[in-house]
């Protein structure tokens, strides 16, 4: 079945339909990794957008136990060329299957580099995926103009609290649309974890007695996160020591009074250097972000420049003045280096006062 990609400024794809043979109207960003396709598809961050993979093949190896949600979040996947028949020993289906048991339109075929080439000079743009073949330009185009993210954090985070049992120090996780991979990263180093949705007052986090708190990733426009951001206010005044990563790290500046904006197209793949400001250092890290602090509204005494993105100067994390908070913009529960600034979660054991 032929399908189209109707993007906001009246250009045309014609694909091929995958996944869930259903129209879909989102906002259209790219992903530059070359692997890691499930854990892209399965990052809750993604909910709102249609993620178009710019490396060309996409499934060979089918979908694998390595997951970090319950299910795939994209409201519309976009490839150059599907493998159907994928080849791995832990292989448990196929992508094609995935998406349309999840309800999610794709399209394959299109040249996607051309599609990338569009978004970069252009911006982040809406789009429309669809199967009908006598869409009118003229109709799709308002509809796509019009469309607009909604809560996405309250979409995508856990419904009730849960515990992953340790023996080390208690860790609340405040889920924003958390990979599973944080609290594995934590769990790994022997702490108990305990996950709260993202709407939980503070006063509840800090009756569980926790011995450091954890701000995961999330999709959507941070000040969109008006009560979180209130609540973080609390947790930050605590004296608990704070670690955040991505969307934690951007609502936990907006309660000290910084500003975010939004980035032209983002970064989203696992190649991204950015430069330790203390050691020089460079890591290779995995981003997923349309939306980034404007380190030059923040009060240098209460916030520093802790990571800077090598590629376009923007702020990559930010260390706060005389408390135990430590932020940052990029995944170090991810892999790209593979495990460049996994010692970031080292640093937060130490901060708690315990040892890795």
């Amino acid at each position: 079945m032929k399908a189209f990609l109707i993007l906001e400024d009246g250009t045309v794809f014609e694909g091929e339909s995958i996944g869930a043979a259903r129209e879909a109207v989102s906002e259209i960003v790219f992903n530059t990794s070359m692997t890691g396709y499930l854990e892209v598809l399965t990052d809750p961050s993604y909910s709102g957008q249609a993620v178009a993979m710019t490396y060309p093949l996409i499934g060979n190896y089918g979908i694998t136990p390595d997951m970090e949600s319950e299910r795939p979040w994209p409201d519309g996947y976009i490839v150059r060329e599907l493998s159907r028949m994928p080849s791995n020993f832990r292989c448990e289906g196929t992508i094609q299957d995935f998406l349309e048991k999840y309800g999610i339109p794709g399209i394959a075929g299109i040249d996607t580099r051309a599609l990338t080439k569009i978004l970069r000079e252009k911006g982040t743009m809406n789009g429309m995926i669809t199967t009908d073949a006598a869409y009118r330009l003229d109709e799709a185009l308002p509809k796509i103009r019009a469309y607009a993210t909604g809560d996405e954090v309250a979409k995508v985070t856990c419904r009730e609290v849960s515990v992953l049992k340790g023996k080390g120090k208690r860790v609340a996780l405040l889920d924003l649309g958390a990979k599973k991979n944080i609290a594995r990263s934590l769990n790994e180093r022997g702490c108990e974890v305990t996950v709260y949705p993202a709407h939980t007052k503070a006063e509840e986090i800090l009756a569980g007695d926790p011995d450091g708190i954890m701000l995961s990733n999330g999709p959507g426009d941070p000040k969109a996160c008006g009560g979180i951001i209130g609540e973080i206010r609390k947790l930050s005044g605590s004296g608990v020591p704070i670690f955040a990563i991505c969307l934690g790290h951007q609502l936990m500046a907006l309660a000290h009074g910084a500003d975010t904006y939004k980035m032209k197209y983002g970064h989203r793949g696992g190649n991204h250097p950015v430069k330790d400001t203390e050691t020089g250092r460079v890591y290779i890290s995995s981003q997923n972000h349309g939306y980034v602090v404007d380190a030059g509204k923040m009060d240098p005494s209460v916030a520093v420049p802790s990571f800077v993105n090598v590629n376009d100067g923007t702020n990559e994390g930010l260390r706060y003045v005389g408390k135990p908070i430590y932020t940052v913009q990029f995944h170090p529960e991810a892999c790209p280096g593979p495990k460049d600034s996994g010692s970031l979660f080292d640093r937060f054991i130490n901060m708690m006062g315990g040892e890795c």
